[in-house]
């Protein structure tokens, strides 16, 4: 299998912060991308955006100039979908999904129906992000689970970069649902948990992965949890400055500036360990 950088033989590669910030990529990154590709190298992506199918991202990178497919794409709404399977029995009462209709209908496919009220006596709460939930989606789901309803979360991501900045991501809306139950989500499906990246390195039969993305507390933590070597980019959340206090719970074994990088040899000056 083919290698690259520092005799990584693949690439799991986060998506926001990463290889696009809202509408617009992020430089280096179609060029990088392609080129590994070209070179043989299996890049997935791994993202724990649960508003859009695997299918849609694919189309979003197509359009961009990423030659990938729907195979090679994971999101946090189809491990939370897995997670809901193992958890819970389509028979023992309808899903209230607070999220995308992508969601929606990933939940349905595996057999569930679906809600969007408290009324119908739900078994489970699914949070996942979607950018147009409002008030009255909280409500419910906050009065869901103060009637007994379980909560899956997709993933607990306090911020989404986009073009024009910094906005509020997944985990800042479930906690607004933890404010009003004085609960939290039994677990939630997306990263740090290591199933989405232990799943797409075994699928393109990965011995030796990099993840790359823009959170240390996500993707760098979540390569950890993998047994994964973890790139922190400086193109999205976090810094090379934000490592120190992060140093107690992750630190990357690289930093870099942006994916370009991943074209050179390594330089002392990306490590980010010490050892």
């Amino acid at each position: 299998m083919a290698t690259f950088f520092a005799g990584y033989d693949g690439v799991l590669c986060d998506l926001d912060g990463v290889v696009y910030a809202g509408p617009h990529t992020i430089d280096t990154a179609v060029l990088t991308l392609n080129t590994l590709i070209d070179q043989g190298v299996p890049v997935a992506f791994v993202t724990n955006n649960a508003s859009k199918s695997a299918t849609e991202v694919a189309d979003l990178l197509r359009a961009m100039g990423i030659a990938t497919n729907p195979e090679h794409i994971m999101t946090s709404a189809q491990a939370v979908v897995e997670l809901l399977l193992v958890k819970y029995e389509p028979q023992a009462g309808p899903v209230l999904v607070t999220g995308s209709e992508q969601l929606a209908v990933q939940i349905q496919a595996a057999g569930f129906s679906i809600t969007v009220t408290a009324a119908d006596s739900p078994q489970v709460v699914v949070q996942g992000f979607n950018p147009q939930l409002g008030w009255y989606d909280l409500a419910q789901a906050s009065f869901a689970i103060e009637q007994g309803a379980g909560w899956l979360a997709s993933n607990l991501d306090l911020t989404i970069p986009l073009s024009e900045g910094i906005a509020p991501g997944n985990g800042s809306l479930v906690n607004a649902v933890a404010q009003a139950t004085g609960t939290r989500p039994e677990v939630a499906a997306g990263k740090p948990a290591p199933v989405m990246f232990t799943t797409m390195a075994q699928k393109f039969s990965m011995t030796h992965p990099l993840v790359v993305g823009d959170r240390l507390d996500t993707d760098i933590l979540g390569a950890a949890n993998a047994g994964f070597d973890g790139a922190l980019v400086e193109t999205g959340i976090h810094r090379s400055a934000d490592t120190e206090a992060f140093r107690e719970l992750v630190t990357p074994d690289w930093v870099l500036p942006n994916l370009g990088a991943l074209l050179r040899e390594p330089l002392d000056a990306y490590r980010g360990r010490d050892d």
